[in-house]
């Protein structure tokens, strides 16, 4: 058995620079703004590697697929026309020149995505690549934590858990950490990992989880949970236990320990604070109260930061309504759906479960975290959701054409002269 979930064997076919462009497209979408790590990091050089280790993914993606062999994919389709409103957005140059450099860093995105669904085939091959990668980087988290801990529960952050070697916020580690809880936990029920190595990745995930006091990321992990292990009740004995044992525990906990979870999920805010999440329907309001004209009501003002005068907003739907309008809202909204409804058509599996559950997540966190309009891990937690929702490829049959056999009644007989006949030897 392995010890981490997604060591199995690679599945026949699939190259393994397949996992390295996936991980240089993790590594590009973590970001370049957060906390002080413990030496000072450039931004220019951190936004350096990360867009290189999209060229490089790019790059690599196309060298395995020189062919262009792609597949008919909605998704992808769905962000290469949002890709098209952005363009036509950030063509005006009122968010500046950064929007089109953001718009081609999108491009390259969705071409790489766009180049792999070759080997988009409704397998866990790109939940294990997901999983491993999400779990280096909360590696980083937890080394950082152990070299300094002052560093990496900052008072700046409230006490919050941070990276403190890579500049990550407590909801971007509180994200990682509960999707990968999420996608181990279904591959622990679907037997395509033991108990042992599930908890390598469980339990030091729900620890740094809880440090980063992320209720985004909490109640998105538990939903998704939920709606991913109903599917499977039906078809899952495993599933029905771990169900039920989930509900008695969940019950236990709220009746004991009530107090200290509320504690844990105000953070020590007031109630007006909590009431207006953080601060952030202040800057939703004033959007939203924004005078705009109708081609930036229909197209937005272009790619930018994700903020709102000089505030970030903090709210995917509101995000893409002002840099890529309304035009840009109804594509994300129309992939959500798509997406939502090719899980509910297809039969309950173990791969649907994992789509359902990533669907839901990144459902769930779009109210208070952006990040559904640009090159971001919300984008590529649905890639890996269409990936797992993809129909198997059909195995091109080769087949050998038989060699007509004559009969020995079709072959002609020689007739053998008398002289030859006793010359053989025996």
């Amino acid at each position: 058995m392995s010890t981490l979930p997604g060591a199995e064997p690679r599945p026949a076919g699939t190259p393994r620079v397949i996992g390295i462009v996936w991980g240089l497209l993790v590594l590009n979408t973590l970001g370049s703004a957060g906390a002080k790590t413990i030496v000072p990091l450039p931004r220019s050089l951190i936004q350096m590697v990360t867009m290189g280790a999209l060229v490089a993914a790019f790059t690599l993606a196309l060298a395995v697929n020189l062919r262009l062999r792609i597949r008919s994919s909605a998704y992808v389709f769905m962000l290469t026309l949002l890709l098209v409103s952005s363009v036509i957005s950030s063509a005006n140059l009122e968010s500046g020149f950064g929007a089109l450099f953001r718009c081609f860093r999108l491009a390259l995105f969705v071409g790489t995505l766009w180049l792999l669904t070759r080997w988009w085939d409704g397998g866990l091959t790109f939940v294990r690549h997901h999983i491993r990668m999400y779990f280096a980087v909360l590696g980083s988290v937890a080394a950082g934590l152990a070299v300094s801990p002052g560093a990496a529960l900052p008072d700046l952050y409230g006490g919050r858990l941070v990276g403190a070697l890579w500049p990550l916020t407590p909801p971007q580690i509180g994200q990682y950490a509960a999707v990968i809880i999420g996608l181990t936990v279904l591959l622990l029920l679907g037997r395509r990992t033991d108990k042992k190595g599930a908890a390598v990745v469980i339990v030091p995930s729900l620890v740094l989880l809880a440090l980063t006091h992320t209720r985004t990321a909490t109640l998105g992990l538990l939903v998704g949970l939920v709606l991913a292990i109903g599917s499977l009740l039906l078809t899952s004995a495993a599933a029905r236990r771990f169900f039920t044992w989930a509900v008695l525990l969940a019950t236990v906990a709220a009746v004991g320990f009530a107090s200290m979870l509320q504690s844990w999920f105000l953070r020590g805010q007031s109630k007006e604070n909590f009431s207006s999440l953080t601060g952030r329907a202040k800057v939703w309001d004033a959007l939203l109260s924004a005078p705009r004209s109708t081609s930036e009501q229909l197209f937005g003002v272009g790619l930018g930061d994700k903020s709102f005068g000089g505030l970030p907003i903090d709210n995917s739907w509101l995000a893409v309504y002002n840099e890529q309008g309304l035009i840009g809202v109804t594509l994300v909204a129309v992939i959500i759906i798509v997406l939502g409804g090719v899980a509910l058509l297809r039969p309950p599996s173990l791969q649907r479960a994992c789509a359902i559950f990533l669907i839901s997540y990144c459902a769930m966190a779009s109210y208070t975290e952006a990040g559904l309009g640009d090159a971001s891990p919300y984008l590529l937690h649905l890639a890996l959701a269409a990936s797992l929702l993809a129909a198997p490829a059909e195995a091109a049959v080769l087949s050998t054409p038989e060699v007509p056999r004559l009969s020995t009644r079709e072959v002609p007989r020689q007739r053998v002269p008398r002289w030859a006949r006793g010359s053989e030897v025996t």
